[in-house]
This record gives C-alpha cells, sequence and structure tokens, in this order.
C-alpha cells in the first residue's frame, strides 16, 4: 500500500506541474499563443483550455476533492491529451509533441489506475 501512494503521489505531482502549473504560467506567452492558432484554434480556447487545466489539477492534487469531481478532472484531462496528439500529429506528422502527449497521458492513467487502488470501492 506505501508502494502505492508513493506511486499515485509522485505521477500525480509530476502531472499537476506539466499540466496544472506550467499553463498557469505560460499560457499567455508569445510561444502559447503561437502553438495554440498553429493548430488552428481560436485565442479564446486557449484561455478556457488554461483554466479547466488549472481548476482540474487542482481537483487532482487536494485530497479533501473526491469522487465524481476526481473522474470528471481524470476524464477532461484524458480528453485533452488525446486532443492535443491528434491535433499535434495531424498538423505536423508524428513526432516529438505527439510522443510527450503519449508519455504525460500515461503518467495521468498511472495517477488515475493507483488512485482507484487507494479509493476504496462505493
Amino acid at each position: 500500500m506505501k508502494t502505492i501512494k508513493i506511486i499515485y503521489w509522485t505521477t500525480t505531482i509530476i502531472f499537476f506541474l506539466f499540466d496544472g502549473v506550467m499553463p498557469a504560467l505560460t499560457s499567455h506567452t508569445k510561444m502559447a499563443v503561437d502553438a495554440i492558432r498553429h493548430l488552428g484554434y481560436p485565442d479564446y480556447f486557449r484561455v478556457m483550455l488554461t483554466v479547466f487545466k488549472v481548476t482540474g489539477a487542482l481537483a487532482l492534487i487536494i485530497p479533501q476533492v473526491k469522487g465524481n469531481y476526481k473522474e470528471w478532472a481524470y476524464a477532461g484531462f484524458g480528453i485533452s491529451i488525446i486532443a492535443a496528439a491528434v491535433s499535434n500529429w495531424a498538423m505536423d506528422g508524428f513526432g516529438p509533441n505527439v510522443i510527450t502527449a503519449v508519455i504525460v497521458f500515461a503518467i495521468l492513467a498511472t495517477s488515475y489506475i493507483t488512485y482507484h487502488k487507494l479509493t476504496p470501492a462505493n
């Protein structure tokens, strides 16, 4: 059980930093704005996505948030990461951005699986 807790918190913190903190700090930069535009999305999508990512990341990292809130956060992030991989692949072909998305998805999936191992069934 201790090992599962360590894996859960390690993957959740890594994901929180990568998909929660980093967008909050960098979504307004020229590089982020250009990247969203390159994929064909409007600017309001970048802002909306940042708000959802920060909110979802907080839902994952705060222990008092339980149940359906965490489930929705995990589902939202899963959809977001899959969409990012597909968007990047469609625009630039298979490359580093797609591989990064797959790695981040694996981290998210590990967090999700270990979360359920730690959470008693309803």
